[in-house]
């Protein structure tokens, strides 16, 4: 059983000082992308489990790579699969027994995934040595696969990250359907409200003190929504391609005032996976390869049940020291940016901490109004559509950063150089976030 990523694989520092480059910059590449079909729920048959589309993902993510199976020595992944989807004791189904090899845990491949049932259920997966755990995230497989490559501890291998979701509302049951509360989440969840309470709150402030409204987000979530109807991996460009009018946002239902419906990702069912391997092999790959040229952590530090508006803003701003001194570069030697945007609103606080295109605190609500960020700008902003865009997955960002840079974005792609971008996420309680790149030693 793989076990989780010791804490010495993860990079990050407090001082607001910055971190040093990262030794192994530029040593690991991402070659292959490889995305599941999606659906809002799983509908009970085998074929579209969890388990199922993780398989197809790597297959994909094989094959878009152009290399054999038996190459790949290593598989970093995440054993749960989803943040609110819970099984509750439902019945087993029978034929998804029948078609998939089962481990010791009858859950495996429907409700959570390990990386022996990954490797049972693919044969071809033959030389697979090295598994570990990056917990809760892409970005934080996409982390830990980078250190555990730079480290020499495998040389080609796949990252993935698998979501399920099943009938009923999310959030509902597991720990949220207990009568009382225990454990680390007493402190936090007895208040109740819905997951993007703690975002709204610290929105709140925000427009408070620097005398903003929520509307001015509407630019930020309709391009967004643009962006997602051109991935075609995604959710809503599969399934939902409906546009976002300013009357539509404005007027949609609070979740957590002011958090709104169009402020929240919709829960789904995906799976992505990538191929990395070490830039010596990625030299004669069958795609441009992208560069990973520093990788960073970070813990927001809170002295009350949940964070406020000054920690959150601080957390951004260690994020971006430490994410462009640790890649040897400044924020305007990136050429777009992909945070997460789990809930819209991060976006106003990854965008002031990095830095980029001068915008400081207080000013992000009026970059979305008054500049063009598109497709088409000097600098987009979340042009992979992001969770809002193609649905919740944590992945798109990554995805769409390896793509724009290898020039395989499609519609998407950018006009702009697409010399290096960022992801990562999730924020503010903690997160993984990535610097991408189409030179091992970019900028130089």
């Amino acid at each position: 059983m793989a076990e989780a990523a010791p804490a010495n694989f993860y990079r990050s520092d407090r001082s607001g000082k910055g971190l040093g480059v990262w030794e192994h910059k530029g040593k690991v590449a991402a070659i292959g992308v490889g995305h599941s079909d999606t659906a809002r729920r799983w509908d009970w048959k085998p074929e579209s489990s969890v388990g199922a589309w993780t398989i197809q993902a790597i297959r994909r993510a094989i094959a878009d790579a152009g290399i054999d199976a038996s190459t790949i020595d290593g598989l970093v992944f995440d054993t749960t699969t989803t943040t609110g989807a819970y099984w509750d004791n439902r019945p087993i189904p029978p034929d998804h027994a029948e078609m998939w090899k089962s481990t010791n845990d009858p859950l495996d491949g429907i409700a959570k995934l390990s990386d022996e049932w990954i490797i049972k259920n693919m044969p071809e997966l033959s030389n697979v040595t090295f598994t570990m755990v990056g917990p809760g995230c892409m970005s934080n497989c996409v982390v830990v696969a980078a250190e555990a490559i730079g480290r020499g501890l495998t040389k080609t291998c796949l990252v993935v990250k698998s979501w399920h979701n099943f009938e009923g509302r999310y959030y509902q049951g597991g720990a949220n359907a207990q009568d009382t509360v225990s454990g680390p989440q007493k402190f936090g969840a007895l208040w109740a409200g819905p997951a993007s309470y703690t975002t709204a709150q610290q929105f709140q402030r925000y427009m408070w003190k620097y005398g903003k409204t929520h509307d001015m987000m509407y630019n930020f979530v309709r391009q967004e929504t643009e962006n997602g109807l051109l991935f075609p991996e995604g959710y809503w460009s599969q399934h939902r391609p409906e546009n976002l009018t300013r009357e539509d946002y404005v007027n949609a239902r609070w979740v957590a005032k002011p958090a709104n419906l169009f402020d929240n990702d919709i829960p789904i069912m995906s799976c992505a996976a990538y191929v990395f391997t070490t830039a010596d092999r990625a030299k004669d790959a069958k795609n441009k390869p992208v560069y990973i040229i520093n990788h960073e952590t970070d813990q927001i530090k809170t002295r009350g049940i949940q964070p406020i508006l000054d920690e959150v803003q601080e957390c951004a701003r260690l994020n971006g020291v430490n994410l462009m001194s640790g890649a040897g570069m400044s924020p305007s030697d990136l050429s777009f940016e992909n945070m997460y945007d789990g809930f819209t609103l991060f976006h106003v606080f990854h965008l002031e901490g990095l830095g980029v295109q001068g915008i400081g605190e207080g000013e992000a609500l009026d970059y979305f109004e008054s500049q063009d960020f598109g497709l088409t700008s000097k600098f987009p902003i979340s042009p992979s559509g992001g969770n809002r865009g193609s649905g919740r997955t944590r992945t798109w960002m990554h995805t769409d950063c390896i793509q724009q840079i290898s020039g395989r974005a499609g519609a998407r792609q950018i006009t702009a150089p697409a010399h290096a971008g960022v992801s990562g996420g999730p924020f503010p309680y903690g997160g993984n976030f990535t610097v991408w790149a189409d030179s091992p030693n970019y900028p130089n």
